[in-house]
């Protein structure tokens, strides 16, 4: 075989490769594209849960006021309050006036090139920490109960420490 035939050979090689390239990037993008969908689908779903379950726990402790969350933190809602309280330290007269701030919030984070998809939660009371967790499932093999359900334990539990400390 002379060069000229070698040589178109290889040309017709690389334009092949570079066809199946531009297809695979096609199909990566339609991918992204549907991993995109379905994450902002079940980002709707989760986070309507969150904000019905912090309402009505909100309900159930007044002074607590609840919002929506919307933004670079995620999507979902918090529950906040305010406390004033009569001396914070043994050493402080009694006439000293302490704030308290409780709040729980548990957003579903923003869509990543991880493809996952998030539940972040964070939970204080009385100024104190109780909790911060994470959970994430791959996109593509999301249990909607599962997250369903971790929803519902964390804010049982912070129900559940907050009705002890108050």
């Amino acid at each position: 075989m002379d060069f000229n035939k070698r040589l178109q050979q290889a040309i017709e090689r690389g334009q092949k490769v570079s066809d199946v390239n531009d297809q695979a990037r096609v199909s990566r993008a339609l991918n992204e594209d549907e991993l995109r969908k379905l994450y902002g689908d079940l980002r709707i779903q989760l986070s309507e849960h969150i904000e019905q379950c912090l309402r009505q726990l909100a309900d159930h402790f007044p002074g607590f006021e609840c919002r929506s969350v919307v933004g670079e933190e995620g999507w979902g809602a918090e529950m906040y309050r305010d406390d004033l309280g009569l001396g914070g330290a043994k050493s402080q007269p009694k006439t000293y006036y302490s704030r308290f701030y409780s709040k729980l919030l548990l957003v579903i984070k923003p869509f990543s090139s991880a493809h996952i998809v998030e539940l972040a939660g964070k939970g204080s009371i009385r100024n104190k920490e109780v909790f911060s967790r994470n959970q994430y499932q791959k996109l593509p093999d999301v249990d909607v109960p599962v997250m369903i359900q971790t929803i519902d334990q964390w804010v049982l539990e912070y129900a559940e420490k907050y009705a002890a400390q108050a």
